[in-house]
């Protein structure tokens, strides 16, 4: 008996403490002791990281819109090598009679699975690539400068990216924050009837994010926008180019092409979007999401 409890002891260390191998890793990536970490073998570029990572900034089109909602998405991304499922969530609501806005959100649960191929190529330690991942949480203010004046609607942004995103070994996100701020234009224009509605829309700003380059340790980009709104009735269709230009030339270019459709519903409103990546970000992706408006636009 004193013998099967020496032997139960003893076992009690292989699972309180199991420290995973990177032989593998090191072998591919010829690391030997006294090189730097793994952490300083990564890119911390869009186009190195999963698609939650450094994604190009939604689209503002120059108005505060009014209002408060919560929204609830289901994304699909979809790349050989890489296909991504997550869940994503926001918050939203104007003030002081719709000339400031918050907006908080964030990718909540996100599924990946990695070929062989691209763990290595985007340097990964997650030896299957495959697993479950949290995203970065964002937040913002949206002030409106201008607005049913002669010239142009007018609009800014400040935006922030915390660092929260988990599975970081795997390459999923970047354990670095970054920071985003924009001023975006729009016009608004009427058919004959005043039911359709065309308002062509741009932006341009600037994105900055920190590396793991100790010569260089942030990433600066320039951002840019351009599209066009349509809207019918109940129904709202948006079409746009947008992205952002970072400077180290490591695959920080990335540009989308967003294809957006919403409908209203009584109270609420469907959304449906898809995007393209043309550069850096070489994902197409489906996004399905509800949004529940919590006041009335006038309230």
């Amino acid at each position: 008996m004193r013998k099967l409890a020496l032997f139960l002891i003893c076992l009690i260390p292989l699972f309180v403490y199991s420290e995973e191998d990177y032989t593998w890793w090191n072998q591919i990536h010829g690391w030997q002791p006294g090189m730097p970490g793994w952490r300083n073998w990564m890119h911390i570029t869009p186009g190195y990281l999963g698609p939650n990572a450094m994604p190009v900034p939604d689209v503002k089109k120059g108005v505060v819109p009014a209002g408060s909602n919560f929204e609830f998405g289901l994304d699909l991304h979809f790349m050989q090598g890489d296909p991504t499922q997550d869940i994503f969530v926001k918050y939203y609501r104007s003030f002081a009679e719709n000339r400031i806005a918050f907006e908080l959100y964030g990718v909540v649960a996100e599924h990946y699975a990695m070929s062989t191929n691209l763990r290595d190529e985007r340097i990964a330690r997650d030896y299957d690539g495959k697993g479950f991942a949290n995203g970065d949480l964002y937040f913002s203010t949206l002030i409106q400068l201008i607005k049913d004046r002669k010239f142009p609607d007018a609009m800014l942004r400040m935006a922030c990216r915390t660092a929260s995103g988990s599975q970081i070994e795997a390459a999923r996100y970047s354990d670095s924050p970054g920071y985003f701020f924009d001023l975006s234009f729009s016009k608004k224009y009427y058919g004959a009837d005043e039911k359709l509605t065309i308002m062509p829309f741009a932006s341009a700003g600037f994105y900055s994010w920190q590396t793991n380059d100790e010569l260089n340790l942030q990433n600066d980009a320039y951002m840019y926008a351009v599209g066009t709104d349509l809207k019918l009735g109940k129904w709202s269709l948006s079409n746009s180019i947008s992205g952002y230009s970072g400077y180290k030339h490591e695959r920080d270019k990335p540009m989308v092409y967003t294809f957006d459709l919403n409908r209203s519903l009584k109270k609420n409103t469907i959304r449906l979007q898809y995007l393209h990546g043309f550069r850096d970000w070489n994902y197409n992706t489906i996004k399905i999401s509800y949004i529940i408006n919590l006041k009335s636009k006038h309230g």
